[in-house]
């Protein structure tokens, strides 16, 4: 296999992840031989190749075991599948979010990847969007006074109703009493303000 300078020079990061084991193969096989005809001519071009093939066999290793933080052989997602995937959700929140994309970030079949995503997560891949739709439009409702039909439809929810079931069915509470709950609440602690007249000041506000 023909392989030049250039594709040697290419990071890691652009050989394809998924890339079989044959792949993989025949990429360090082509750069362990371009190696070998360049020691004679070029050593220090030699060792930049057989770097570059060290590095592709390092990250596709810590790949495929999850960079050594959980073994994929029991039935759970690799950490790597676990931290694309939760910023694919995050990114995607208001979105409507598929079942079926988040097992292709996760390059697993959708059935493997609900099984996995469930033992890894503790709980469903529905559940934890849901979960992560309703953390997202609490930390809404605290720091703004945006309508909750409008917070709804940024955190992905339908309409307001559906939203609103949803946050009752999490908290026992809707989302309009929650939110005047967490208002009523609020503690009023001292705030140390800059020097005036060579004395601080106290201002007294609410969090």
């Amino acid at each position: 296999m023909p392989l030049n300078l250039a594709f040697a020079a290419h990071g890691a990061d652009d050989i394809a992840p998924d890339a079989g084991l044959t792949g993989l193969a025949g990429t360090l096989l082509a750069l362990l031989e371009l190696a070998g005809g360049e020691i004679e001519r070029d050593a220090e071009k030699a060792r930049m190749i057989l770097r570059r093939a060290s590095s592709i066999l390092r990250i596709e290793v810590e790949r495929r075991d999850g960079g050594g933080e959980r073994d994929g052989s029991l039935g759970e997602l690799a950490g790597w599948q676990v931290r694309r995937v939760r910023a694919y959700i995050d990114e995607h929140l208001s979105e409507r979010i598929h079942v079926k994309d988040l097992s292709a970030v996760a390059r697993r079949s959708t059935a493997h990847f609900c099984r996995a995503f469930k033992r890894t997560l503790g709980e469903t891949p529905h559940n934890y969007v849901t979960r992560r739709r309703l953390d997202r439009a609490q930390r809404l409702m605290l720091t703004g006074d945006a309508p909750l039909s409008e917070i709804a439809i940024v955190c992905g929810f339908s309409d307001q109703a559906h939203f609103c079931n949803r946050f009752r069915e999490a908290t026992g509470r809707s989302p309009a009493a929650w939110r005047r709950e967490r208002r009523e609440n609020t503690a009023v602690l001292p705030l140390v303000q800059p020097l005036v007249d060579g004395r601080e000041t106290i201002a007294r506000v609410a969090f």
